[in-house]
């Protein structure tokens, strides 16, 4: 073999290996899918049910667990605001209760003897008091009272009958607490933020899965489409060959003809295998929305839009943080924390509360404790707690609080620079795309138009089988660029919608 010919082979097999790598990692979209749509049969797909990317998205949303699972931990967060607001109101309860005794209590007042002492009678002068004998005859007369000693004995005293029905309300506000309601308030409130904003970011990571997946499978159907031209025009040039080889005038050999059906064959199995990831895109299209795996969604769109998008990159980076949902994250944090900071530094303060009663006793036993007044009555006091020492555990807990605050707020200096980095790498790759895509649509043009000359110089015999070959080839390869361009910049779009939220790019497309 001469070199010339020797070099015009490598460049036409290089050619061939270009082409087939680049198709492999377009065609193999599909294999990041997840595994259970793999088994799709092809009877399910059979089913195909054909939906616009609007549609695909209203549908996703109603159907996926995901975002359930979001909106619930939002109530949540709600839940435990209301929760937080509870400890603003009095506390208010009341008690009911029934009791039996064995017997009746009771107290048993001891036997005691009283010694009085003689004391005069203050009676006039010439009187005094009588005394008699048991006969009643006067015996004499008694002007003092002399010295004598009573015993009173033992008495066993009920209290209440034995059994008793009892009511109460109590009352108890907190009137002063130091800011540690309020702290807990601020937390609360916090984290509804917070979960709100992950609810956020679950709704544009949704959509954003359910965009790549719907361009992935126009990709794949577009791959296929274009596998299937390309195998059809080679099978062509393949029938031609044959004809020329055993019919024309010799300047087609055998050999040509070999080459030219290696190639037919080998892209008839990368045919095969595009059908297959196209199947399996659609499959997976399917699952992203929430369908079950038996499912399958065909996409409307033929071909991938292409929308250009333009604006200055610094107000485009300044308007996503008005919607970027970590940003709403943070911020939701660093209210947490200092909610957090104010209710350990209340520890230092006393707390005051309101407290009363009102009760009510019914006992069938009217004498011992059970008397008109002890059965109903009320209470009224003002309590107060004051912290003394406590080790140090309130100085600790503030100083940790303050600590996860300085955090946040570092964190919260990542996060900006990591959101413009973002924002940067997303714009510079739209901006790219955007370039690329004139450039792959002129050359994919100018391809389309060699394969055709080539192949009516070919009929005549005017040119070699492997140009023919090369050019289609070729034709195929600027095709496949051209179409993965405009589906990176779909990607993109869609990745710049999960940065920033959907409501900045609708200010910076181009009209």
């Amino acid at each position: 073999m001469s070199p010339a010919l020797f070099v015009k082979r490598s460049k036409f097999f290089l050619l061939v290996i270009c082409f087939i790598n680049l198709l492999q990692p377009i065609s193999g979209f599909a294999g990041v899918f997840p595994e259970a749509t793999s088994s799709t049969s092809a009877n399910q797909i059979a089913a195909d049910e054909v939906l616009s990317l609007p549609a695909c998205l209203d549908l996703a949303l109603k159907q996926s667990h995901r975002r359930p699972a979001s909106q619930y931990a939002v109530l949540v967060a709600e839940a435990q605001h209301r929760q937080a607001l509870a400890a603003y109101w009095p506390q208010i309860g009341a008690k009911a209760g029934y009791q039996r005794m064995d017997e009746s209590p009771d107290f048993l007042f001891p036997a005691s003897t009283y010694s009085i002492a003689a004391q005069p009678l203050p009676l006039p002068p010439g009187y005094g008091l009588a005394i008699a004998d048991p006969g009643n005859n006067i015996v004499g007369t008694l002007s003092s009272i002399p010295a004598q000693s009573v015993t009173v004995p033992a008495q066993d005293v009920k209290l209440m009958d034995p059994e008793s029905f009892s009511a109460s309300l109590n009352l108890t506000w907190l009137l002063f607490d130091g800011g540690m309601r309020h702290g807990y308030r601020q937390q609360a409130e916090g984290y509804v933020a917070l979960m709100k904003a992950e609810a956020h970011r679950t709704d544009l990571e949704i959509a954003d899965s359910v965009r790549r997946m719907y361009y992935g499978a126009v990709l794949a159907r577009q791959l296929h489409q274009l596998g299937q031209n390309t195998l059809a025009r080679m099978e062509a040039t393949l029938h031609l060959t044959e004809t020329m080889y055993k019919e024309g005038s010799g300047k087609v050999t055998k050999a040509d003809f070999l080459e030219n059906k290696v190639m037919v064959e080998t892209l008839r199995s990368m045919v095969a295998l595009l059908e297959k990831n196209e199947a399996l895109a659609r499959a997976a299209l399917a699952n992203t929305m929430g369908l079950a795996w038996a499912e399958s969604i065909t996409p409307q769109d033929q071909t991938i839009p292409f929308t250009p998008v333009a604006g200055n990159l610094s107000e485009l980076v300044t308007t996503a943080y008005q919607f970027n949902p970590d940003w709403e994250k943070i911020a939701a944090g660093l209210q947490a924390a200092e909610g957090a900071v104010e209710t350990a530094q209340s520890g230092h303060y006393p707390k005051v509360a309101l407290t009363g009663e009102l009760h009510k006793w019914w006992n069938d036993y009217n004498a011992g404790t059970a008397t008109d007044r002890n059965k109903e009555g009320w209470t009224v006091g003002v309590g107060m707690e004051i912290p003394l020492f406590d080790g140090f555990l309130t100085r600790n807990k503030i100083a940790e609080a303050r600590a996860q605050l300085a955090k946040i707020k570092e964190e919260k200096i990542l996060l900006q620079e990591g959101i413009g980095l973002q924002v940067k790498s997303a714009f510079l790759g739209l901006t790219a795309t955007q370039k690329a895509y004139q450039a792959t649509l002129d050359a994919m043009t100018a391809a389309t138009e060699n394969r055709d000359l080539n192949t009516r110089a070919y009929e005549n015999e005017l040119v070699e089988t492997e140009k023919v070959v090369r050019a289609q080839l070729t034709e195929a390869l600027m095709s496949a660029q051209h179409y993965k361009v405009c589906y990176d910049q779909a990607a993109l779009q869609s990745q710049l919608n999960l940065i920033v939220g959907t409501e900045v790019l609708k200010q910076f497309q181009v009209p």
